[in-house]
């Protein structure tokens, strides 16, 4: 992933001749360029080290198919057994349209710009240069602004992974100790000297061992939970259909922050052998987001059918503390957890030293990247310490980062390079742009509420 930002520097020295005077399919921007009309951009990716259409697939499963099943039955619990199934598949429609969309501007983008190929903040930077006059001048704010989102968002969802490691360890030891023998706060400190080992990490190759026994930790211990949940399966008539009014926004915060893997979405069809195979039907998006949807409906279905109301932020947690296999498999996710922050990082640590470097001479580059990467993995601790409980900060996240990356920055980009005579008859792209844009600020603003508050109500406690 440390490609991404490579492939941004290299790229961004052609979008510095972005300019008007090109063509999208039939409709003229400026002057009319005949050449544009016929550059394909696929034909002018580099070919050496893509993925094939299966791998492309295997890298989309991995990026969404992560701790978020674990949330699943806790985010059908706020959404009661009926709106929880029917939103979780509306909501993974939602996003796998946002993606489709976020695609196709960067490829129509790619031709307009005669680019090979963008990134997700290049997508965005291009629609404003070559939108609107009065939104050009806003390119620069909106990639630096994607980058940040990016970078945010990844570093939330790492402060989440501290709080899941130590919630996993703090019950063990309360259960070999006694209760209030020890506190969360004390073993979230105790993970710094890890985090900032796996922060320090800066070649992707050096974290396929770590990733290899986080991959294996997590699927050995998934497919044990599965056992405890459908062992623990009761009767329908024992949960709730429809939730309270005021469970929604967390309902949907924690099905975004699940399903949501758009920061990957870029990389992974800039790298496909075929990229023309990562839309249409069917294609690597839809059979992707077809099985992810699917097992999380699943998921989410069956585990809150097990635990009903006493469902916790994690399924993990629900498994008996007392049984030695529950024990273990509580440890071998945690394990994966964990194993898996160094690459949560990776992004966002690569976007910010990009942006700063330059900052620093030659001979203290080394001493900045290090003193960076500390400062980041001790902010990530130091966030979980300040917020503590798992529930509440995956809906935070969820409803501040995943919305605006996954459902608000895709609509924008999508209408702003549809602009000019692209929107559709009766301009139904606008219209569907902006119920989804209001959609999504919906969600941030009653999901970021409502999980303030439970993190408020949990500090009174």
């Amino acid at each position: 992933m440390g490609k991404i930002e490579k492939e941004a520097e290299s790229s961004g020295e052609m979008m510095k001749d972005f300019n008007s005077s090109t063509k999208i399919a039939a409709i003229s921007i400026g002057d009319y360029n005949e050449k544009d009309e016929f550059y394909d951009p696929f034909e002018h990716r580099d070919k050496k080290h893509t993925n094939s259409d299966f791998g492309s697939l295997a890298h989309l499963l991995k990026s969404s198919l992560g701790t978020g099943i674990l949330a699943m039955p806790n985010a059908i619990r706020n959404g009661g057994l009926v709106i929880g199934s029917f939103g979780t598949i509306i909501i993974g429609i939602i996003c796998a349209h946002c993606v489709h969309i976020l695609v196709r501007s960067s490829h129509i983008l790619c031709k307009r710009t005669r680019t090979p190929k963008m990134t997700y903040a290049e997508t965005a930077y291009a629609a404003f240069l070559c939108g609107p006059k009065p939104l050009r001048p806003w390119a620069n704010v909106s990639k630096i602004f994607v980058n940040t989102a990016l970078s945010a968002t990844y570093i939330g969802g790492a402060c989440v992974y501290v709080v899941f490691i130590a919630t996993t360890i703090h019950q063990i030891a309360e259960h070999y100790n006694g209760i209030n023998t020890i506190n969360k706060v004390s073993v979230m400190l105790a993970l710094i000297p890890a985090v900032i080992l796996l922060g320090q990490v800066r070649n992707l190759k050096y974290m396929v061992p770590f990733s290899m026994v986080a991959n294996i930790s997590m699927f050995v211990g998934f497919t044990m939970t599965l056992y405890y949940i459908f062992k623990d399966i009761k009767p329908i008539d024992k949960v709730n259909m429809f939730p309270e009014i005021q469970q929604l926004p967390i309902f949907f915060a924690t099905v975004v922050f699940a399903i949501e893997g758009i920061g990957v979405v870029m990389p992974v069809e800039n790298n496909m052998e075929k990229p023309q195979h990562f839309l249409g039907c069917p294609s690597v998006l839809n059979i992707t987001m077809s099985i992810v949807v699917t097992l999380y409906a699943v998921i989410g279905i069956f585990g809150y059918l097990a635990y009903g109301e006493y469902t916790e932020a994690s399924v993990t947690l629900n498994i008996p503390v007392e049984d030695i296999m529950g024990q273990v498999v509580k440890l071998l996710i945690g394990l994966a957890v964990l194993f898996t922050y160094g690459l949560q990082l990776f992004v966002p640590l690569d976007i910010i030293w990009n942006a700063i470097k330059t900052k620093f001479s030659h001979k203290y580059e080394a001493i900045g990247e290090i003193t960076l990467r500390t400062f980041v993995a001790l902010l990530t601790v130091g966030i979980a310490v300040s917020v503590q409980e798992l529930e509440p900060f995956i809906s935070l996240v969820g409803a501040i980062f995943f919305s605006i990356l996954g459902i608000s920055i895709p609509v924008i980009v999508e209408t702003i390079s549809c602009w000019d005579g692209h929107l559709g008859a009766f301009k139904w792209r606008l219209i569907k742009n902006s119920l989804l844009f209001i959609f999504s600020m919906m969600a941030l603003g009653f999901g970021s509420w409502i999980s303030i508050k439970q993190i408020i109500q949990v500090y009174k406690k």
